[in-house]
């Protein structure tokens, strides 16, 4: 990815910052807060970010760039593979990482093997424990924050809640530290790097996340075929993919009224995003077991060139 300088931030600092943890901590929900939009999907299902999406927030003279990434996990197919990928690769290439794990949970796997990766790569790192106000017992993080700085030399520690904000000063002022002079990478209004044909076919994924259980939603993802806008009107042509022809049919339902939801249910994020009208037209196809084929994992996005930094 080629950055493009910005001449009005020349006198400002920067910093890019890979936002990394295993599955289902919140880093998406995070990564929304911090920016002020939502420009990541979210679900209560692990695996909800398949692909490396950037925020971009700038305050003040410091812009901090930052890289949501897929929550580290042991692949099972080559999409799994290329997830996997997108952290390790991020971690490598980016100036500090912002680690978050769950408030109460025990250090994970994923986070000793993330861990290992910072001192490998010799980045500073600042710890989020997200979820705060779901821990009834407070005092749990005491033990939490000691054995995390046993493993690693964080810049700092901060107990957050993505959902309500708690916290959330405190580690904004933390990350700007993190960042240095050299000017912004990015003109101020930026906010993401996602074009608006991809934000418009997660936020339909987001929907078949949230209203099906089980295998249906690993097996699926979004494409936005067409965008059109006349007037105050946006239309969007948008293809549901999924594994099998059962799948279909549960994600049209009986009479289409499934689809229909998931319609109704994406329209309001996406007028609320793009700020007008909304025409969404779904269809649904079938790709067999198009998480394992790598040729049509290119085809719906995710492409090693998706990868590079």
């Amino acid at each position: 990815m080629e950055y493009e300088f910005d001449s009005r931030g020349a006198e400002g600092s920067s910093a890019l910052i890979a936002i990394v943890g295993r599955p289902n901590v919140g880093k998406s929900s995070l990564l929304n807060r911090l920016i002020g939009e939502k420009i990541a999907i979210v679900s209560p299902k692990p695996q909800t970010t398949r692909t490396r999406i950037m925020g971009v927030l700038t305050v003040e003279g410091d812009q901090l760039v930052f890289m949501d990434t897929p929550g580290l996990l042991k692949p099972r197919n080559s999409l799994g593979d290329f997830m996997v990928k997108s952290v390790t690769s991020t971690v490598d290439g980016v100036d500090a990482c912002l680690l978050v794990t769950e408030a109460g949970a025990p250090v994970s796997k994923a986070d000793e093997e993330l861990i290992k990766r910072f001192r490998a790569a010799g980045v500073p790192a600042v710890l989020a424990i997200n979820k705060i106000d779901l821990l009834e017992d407070k005092t749990r993080l005491m033990a939490q924050i000691a054995g995390y700085s046993q493993l690693y030399n964080f810049r700092a520690v901060v107990p957050v809640s993505a959902r309500d904000g708690s916290g959330m000063e405190a580690l904004l002022s933390e990350l700007r530290g993190l960042a240095a002079p050299g000017g912004w990478l990015f003109s101020e209004d930026t906010l993401t790097d996602q074009p608006e044909q991809v934000i418009a076919a997660e936020l339909v994924r987001e929907k078949v996340l949230r209203l099906f259980e089980q295998e249906v939603p690993h097996g699926v993802a979004a494409v936005t075929e067409h965008m059109e806008e006349e007037g105050d009107l946006l239309t969007l042509h948008v293809t549901i993919f999924c594994e099998k022809q059962s799948h279909k049919g549960m994600l049209i339902g009986k009479g289409g009224q499934m689809l229909k939801k998931i319609g109704t249910m994406a329209r309001g994020d996406l007028e609320k995003f793009f700020g007008c009208k909304v025409n969404l037209q779904l269809w649904v196809k079938v790709k067999e077991d198009w998480r394992q084929r790598p040729q049509t994992l290119q085809s719906l996005g995710f492409s090693q060139q998706n990868l590079e930094l």
